[in-house]
């Protein structure tokens, strides 16, 4: 976004938007022209006070400054930072103390006046990295590489998930909801799966994607990137974006739990700092945004789910600047809801019609739950003879009238595999071993000798096995 476009925007300085104009995205270059070197300062959309203050910050912490240091620092092509340096050069702010052979072979340093600038900008803000995305090229670049372009197929699905015991009919569900560009709701009681197969939806999103470090909106900075959350594309990949305030990354699946709150799905404004975070969903922007344990955040799960209308309805989110000023951005995610309660207890119709999919996940059926156990046991190298099955299926399971859930093989046989590390005992599924672990997990007292209950008939469809 060119600064000196902004409704009611910077000018000369870089200040703060006055009264809350909506900045509006308009049409930009197209994505492979926005992922390009910029050849000229003017091509990095920034407005060049921006940028002159953000070296002048950059060369006050760093002492002398040359061009590789700089362009390392704030990922800029040597041609800008040219025109940076020309712009400083004439309105009196830094000097260059050395120019060499090459274009890359100069040192500059501050003047007197280029130092009380850069320490007043330096207070008012410190970011000092890479330099950031005008918002315009943002938006077209996501549009570009919108989640919403993406279309799975059945092999897609059996790449993602051949390994694991799951019902297709399910699977295929929520491929199709991936494919209609719509949420998915995925409930069912705890320990089902429903989180382990969310986050596994992840890997039918296909493709690399931009990142931006930051962006520039309004004459504030909204730090994107995250090292936590985004996974790097291979340095091959690297080196095809010019750009080099992008970071490709492989399509990012972010998860949001029960400490999620209304305020997290803002601009987060670090005070101290003077530049903002991007709230989770923003980070999530051209993959996989998942809202686990809904109906566990400290905020009521019918105003959560209020905040969320727009964004599923219009595919933009709306955010607002310290100063007033607000924005509209984009929302191109692909949202999964999971939840330990029924639909009807999250949200009211207004919601849940917005949902492109409600799939239930419950236990799994005895053929799978066997199945599970001996992946599990192989896993962390155990044998588990069939009379330890049969002793976990008639005296524990039936006794206790315990559903099959896809997290108990993993759970008891871990808590069973620290016992015997810690006896030295053989590496062996054993009736006691299950019945100590049963205990420990449950607080339970299971008892060998307790009622036989009928057998558990196997469980309809839509069950999930996890491992």
């Amino acid at each position: 976004m060119d600064g000196h476009n902004i409704e009611q925007g910077s000018s000369a300085q870089i200040t703060r938007l006055p009264e809350p104009p909506i900045l509006r995205v308009r049409n930009a270059e197209a994505s492979p022209a926005a992922l390009r070197a910029p050849r000229t300062l003017a091509d990095t959309g920034l407005p060049p006070t921006f940028v002159g203050r953000l070296v002048l910050k950059s060369t006050l912490l760093n002492g002398k400054s040359t061009f590789s240091d700089l362009s390392e620092r704030h990922r800029l092509p040597i041609a800008v930072l040219e025109d940076v340096l020309s712009f400083l050069v004439r309105e009196h702010l830094a000097e260059i103390t050395h120019r060499g052979a090459t274009d890359i072979d100069v040192t500059l340093r501050l003047t007197d006046a280029g130092r009380l600038v850069a320490a007043d900008e330096l207070a008012r803000c410190s970011y000092c990295g890479p330099a950031p995305i005008a918002f315009e090229q943002y938006a077209q670049v996501v549009r570009e590489h919108s989640v919403r372009r993406q279309r799975i197929t059945h092999a897609d699905v059996d790449s993602a998930f051949g390994e694991v015991r799951v019902n297709h009919a399910l699977l295929d569900g929520a491929a199709a909801t991936l494919n209609a560009g719509k949420p998915l709701l995925m409930y069912g009681p705890a320990g089902s799966g429903k989180t382990f197969i969310a986050e596994r939806l992840g890997k039918l999103l296909h493709g690399d994607v931009p990142i931006p470090y930051a962006l520039f909106i309004g004459g504030e900075i909204v730090q994107v990137y995250d090292p936590l959350v985004h996974l790097d594309a291979s340095a091959a990949a690297q080196s095809a974006v010019g750009d080099k305030r992008w970071k490709l990354c492989r399509r990012p699946v972010i998860i949001s739990g029960g400490e999620l709150t209304l305020e997290g799905l803002d601009l987060r404004y670090d005070v101290n700092a003077g530049f903002y975070q991007a709230p989770p969903h923003l980070k999530a922007n051209m993959g996989l945004y998942i809202v686990d344990d809904l109906g566990r955040q400290r905020v009521a799960a019918h105003e959560l789910l209020n905040r969320w209308i727009m964004p599923l309805d219009r595919g933009i989110d709306l955010f607002t600047l310290q100063s007033g000023a607000r924005f509209t951005a984009p929302f191109d995610v692909w949202t999964v809801f999971s939840s330990n309660l029924e639909p009807a207890q999250i949200g009211d119709e207004a919601f849940l019609r917005r949902l492109g999919s409600k799939l239930q996940i419950g236990p799994l059926s005895l053929d799978d739950y066997h199945a599970v156990f001996d992946a599990c046991c192989a896993s962390i190298g155990f044998k588990m003879p069939q009379s330890a099955f049969d002793y976990l299926l008639h005296e524990l399971h039936m006794a206790t009238n315990k559903p099959f859930l896809a997290c108990y093989p993993h759970d008891l046989l871990h808590l069973l595999a620290a016992s015997a590390e810690y006896r030295g005992a053989a590496r062996e599924v054993t009736e006691d071993g299950l019945l100590e672990a049963w205990q420990s997990y449950f607080g339970d007292v299971a008892s060998r000798n307790g009622p036989h209950p009928p057998a558990m008939k196997q469980q309809p469809d839509k069950r999930l096995a996890a491992h």
